[in-house]
């Protein structure tokens, strides 16, 4: 008599094909390879890296100088005096810039390497406002007071106004003005340079007061006080209302228009009868 049992899953032998063992030889193989490839890199960039540095390719043989105008060119590239020669690549931009804003007319700076072997600098010149008078002394200032250079037949062709009243301007020769002072002269200034009529007629500017400006015009001995605002109205007041000031105070020292309608006026005291006037 045949009996059939049931097949026991769990007897039964499984159907895998037992894998190669080949898994260590392929890592072997890729990491070999991982090994010559970062050795043929190596190479080569120490080749290219020999490549540049023997290459007069890249060699500073030139330098150009843009943006400059009362800094000469020849001013420029002497303070960057051994820039020619430089590695063009390797050479540190920074640190040529650095020496660049070490002069008092270099407000900015900016270099750029350009093939082949050359760097060209790009000048950004600090703007004089005018002429500030320190201790008998005339320095070209820019509007935060700070001396430019001492003031001189060179520029001569400058068409400023003298400032007074810039303390601390030139302490041992260089130095910043009083803050508040030099802001107010660059206010002043500034408003008038979009009024070039009235800019040409300023001959003299005081900001001993840095609450108050005072302009002295061209062909006008006369002390105008500004305030600290409204400069361009109230000098085109002043000039308005002049003629009928001067007929009835010809010998005036100075207007002050920072009280809207009521303008006070100055002159000299007037000496007793049959005395002369004070200081002769």
């Amino acid at each position: 008599m045949t009996v059939t049992a049931p097949a026991d899953r769990r007897f039964l032998r499984a159907r895998v094909k037992p894998g190669r063992r080949h898994g260590a030889w392929q890592a072997r193989l890729r990491g070999a390879r991982v090994v010559v490839i970062a050795s043929l890199l190596g190479v080569a960039v120490y080749g290219l890296v020999q490549l540049v540095g023997t290459s007069g390719m890249f060699t500073v043989t030139r330098v150009t100088v843009r943006g400059n105008t009362w800094l000469a060119a020849g001013e420029v590239l002497a303070l960057v005096d051994g820039l020619k020669g430089e590695n063009l690549l390797s050479t540190s931009l920074h640190e040529w810039r650095r020496r660049l804003l070490e002069s008092a007319w270099v407000q900015d700076a900016a270099l750029r390497r350009l093939l082949p072997g050359t760097i060209d600098i790009t000048i950004v010149e600090r703007r004089p406002i005018g002429i500030g008078r320190v201790g008998g002394v005339l320095y070209l200032v820019d509007e935060r007071g700070s001396v430019i250079d001492e003031y001189g037949p060179r520029y001569a062709d400058f068409d400023l106004p003298v400032i007074d009243g810039l303390a601390g301007t030139a302490a041992g020769g260089r130095g910043e003005a009083d803050t508040r002072r030099a802001a107010l002269a660059s206010r002043l200034l500034g408003a008038l340079r979009s009024q070039p009529d009235l800019e040409r007629r300023v001959s003299q500017v005081d900001v001993s007061d840095p609450r108050n400006a005072v302009v002295v015009l061209d062909t006008d001995a006369v002390m105008i006080r500004l305030g600290d605002d409204q400069f361009v109205e109230r000098l085109r007041k002043y000039i308005e209302i002049a003629p009928a000031l001067r007929e009835r105070v010809p010998d005036m020292e100075y207007v002050d228009l920072r009280f809207g309608e009521r303008v006070p006026v100055g002159a000299p005291p007037r000496a007793p009868r049959g005395q002369p006037p004070s200081g002769g």
